[in-house]
């Protein structure tokens, strides 16, 4: 009885009033052990949520990236773990797990306790991989609980210096009168550059070859060395090699110029406006049946984290810009993307093969 809370009292006091008052028979101990299970039954999964939240965390909590180091969502791991460290008073790891554009790190979380000691730091691929793998071991939306947006990057479109073009309005001339010979370069199939890359193609009816790399080094140095003429990538991913000369930005994406290169126009100054959205969000994961106070405290500790000024400063010199949400707000967003995604992949015909 002392390990009752007062909601479990006031159930049994209820089921012996009503014993009493319908004259049943005597309310016996045998009865009354009866009662007492059954309200501990059910005041079970508010306990549960009460002791997952006041233990949470008692151990090393893990940042499952499922890229490789260096990565954005590594980069950001990297920089929140001692912030988060400090604040839990546990150890944060961070445990890259490349492969599959993402599907191997996220399975390990999938198959983590839901306790909220296994994260997943996801990029916007996560939405985008559902419509590229027919069959994968989990399901993006039943199998994953979000927990926080964290922040965005922008992407820009770069060509090999030799490509005369200036503009996206002569780079869509230079694909229409090349009839068909015009190649571009992404580190994959169904990463978030190569589905770019479709969205702007179908939506202008451009003849581009698909030149898929695995992984982004590849790309960029073919790019560079002129094997292949253009590309979609993060701005600060290639920065420094377009400021060395090695290639060229013709545009950014986004609402305003990129902070990290404000001397390129935007897509839509340059009158395209169908690459809103594809900016590279990063979010946090927790597993499916993660107690919801555990997400709540995970939400607030992450976006005080990222409110902190030399946090918001070293994020900033790799080109992301912090831009947190509440879980349903990311929630909404997995499952528009996905659904954006998935027209994309269709209309494409883009499989992972």
């Amino acid at each position: 009885m002392k390990t009752l809370n007062r909601l479990t009292l006031n159930r049994l006091t209820l089921i012996s009033r009503n014993l009493r008052h319908r004259a049943l028979r005597p309310v016996t101990p045998h009865r009354i052990i009866i009662a007492v299970a059954a309200a501990a039954v059910l005041s079970a999964p508010s306990l549960a949520s009460a002791q997952a939240a006041g233990t949470f965390p008692s151990k090393t909590v893990t940042l499952v990236v499922p890229f490789t180091p260096s990565s954005g969502s590594d980069i950001i791991a990297r920089i929140l773990a001692p912030k988060l460290a400090a604040r839990w008073g546990q150890s944060v790891i961070v445990d890259n797990r490349p492969g599959a554009s993402g599907n191997i790190g996220a399975q390990q979380v999938v198959t983590a306790a839901p306790d909220g000691h296994t994260l997943l730091m996801a990029i916007n691929s996560f939405t985008m991989t559902p419509a590229v793998y027919k069959t994968r071991p989990y399901d993006a939306i039943a199998d994953f609980v979000p927990v926080v947006k964290l922040a965005e990057a922008g992407y820009a479109f770069a060509v090999n210096p030799s490509v005369k073009a200036t503009d996206m309005a002569s780079v869509m001339a230079l694909i229409k009168g090349g009839g068909g010979k015009v190649n571009y370069a992404s580190p994959g199939n169904g990463t978030p550059q190569h589905l770019a890359m479709e969205l702007f193609k179908s939506s202008y009816g451009l003849d581009v070859l698909h030149v898929p790399y695995k992984g982004i080094q590849g790309a960029l140095t073919d790019l560079m060395g002129g094997q292949v003429q253009m590309m979609f990538a993060t701005v600060h991913s290639m920065r420094p090699l377009e400021q060395a000369g090695k290639l060229r930005f013709l545009a950014v994406t986004g609402e305003a110029r990129n902070p990290i290169a404000p001397e390129i126009p935007t897509f839509k100054e340059q009158g395209i406006n169908v690459m809103d959205g594809v900016d590279a969000w990063y979010g946090v994961l927790a597993p499916a049946r993660t107690p919801p106070d555990v997400v709540a405290r995970l939400n607030r500790d992450f976006i005080e984290v990222l409110a902190m000024d030399d946090v918001k400063s070293a994020l900033a010199k790799q080109g992301l810009s912090v831009r947190t949400s509440s879980p349903a707000q990311l929630a909404a967003l997995v499952k528009s993307d996905l659904a954006r995604w998935q027209k994309v992949v269709k209309d494409a015909n883009i499989t992972a093969d």
